[in-house]
């Protein structure tokens, strides 16, 4: 398949989950992982504005990249919190190059095996409700052709998360957002008891939760209240 045919196929896949009803969180990891394949990073994190202006991880493709993300957050450094403020992307930022700037982002990114990092902006009309960030294990350049592709998969993601209803009401949108927050926090919960009562990773358990919740049409928040509630076990799942 070429990289044209690929790219034909993930917009589709993306617009696919345009519905009235799409599930926020499904949306932002399908982003995170896309982003990853087709940019040549090893690793992807997402981070959402809740309704108090909070930024808060809400995706990633990696234990490595949510704790990176994490970790942005608590101490206020790092690319993607200067992407989310200006608003334009921070992109080709090779990191040991850049220890003055961000250094305990700097420390910390180079401690988790990265070189190299890029944010790009979910932003519309003005309005940034979070950012993108790309982690790469080597030396990383991406293009003005590749930035523009990041962009429009960042783009496509923003235009779900302000649907037309939420564009003409703010309180809608927050509740969306912070609806995707809350379905997160269970989320990490039923991730945590499903690696421990099979003894997985949790990249495993998400991924046992995410395929059941597609196979079954049902939401990634429903899976994981029946997992911690003891509803579903992992052999359900499977």
């Amino acid at each position: 398949m070429t990289r044209e045919q690929r790219l034909g196929r993930v917009f589709v896949e993306l617009a696919d989950t345009l519905v009235d009803d799409f599930d926020v969180i499904d949306l932002l990891h399908l982003l995170c992982e896309r982003s990853v394949e087709l940019l040549d990073a090893d690793a992807a994190g997402l981070i959402l504005a809740d309704q108090r202006g909070r930024l808060q991880v809400m995706a990633s493709t990696t234990e490595e990249a949510r704790l990176l993300e994490l970790f942005v957050l608590q101490n206020d450094e790092g690319p993607c919190l200067d992407c989310y403020t200006t608003g334009q992307q921070v992109a080709n930022v090779n990191l040991d190059e850049f220890s003055h700037r961000w250094p305990r982002f700097q420390a910390a990114a180079t401690a988790a095996g990265y070189a190299s990092t890029h944010a790009l902006p979910l932003r519309l009309r003005g309005q940034v409700i979070g950012t993108l960030g790309l982690f790469c294990s080597q030396r990383s350049t991406l293009s003005e052709d590749d930035l523009d592709l990041g962009q429009a998969l960042c783009d496509i993601a923003t235009v779900a998360l302000l649907h037309e209803r939420a564009i003409r009401s703010s309180e809608l949108l927050a509740e969306q957002l912070q609806s995707a927050l809350n379905s997160r926090i269970v989320i990490e919960q039923a991730k945590g008891v499903l690696a421990a009562s099979a003894d997985i990773a949790l990249s495993a358990a998400f991924t046992l939760m995410r395929d059941h919740a597609r196979r079954n049409h049902l939401r990634l928040s429903t899976i994981a209240t029946d997992i911690t509630n003891g509803t579903l076990t992992a052999a359900d799942l499977e």
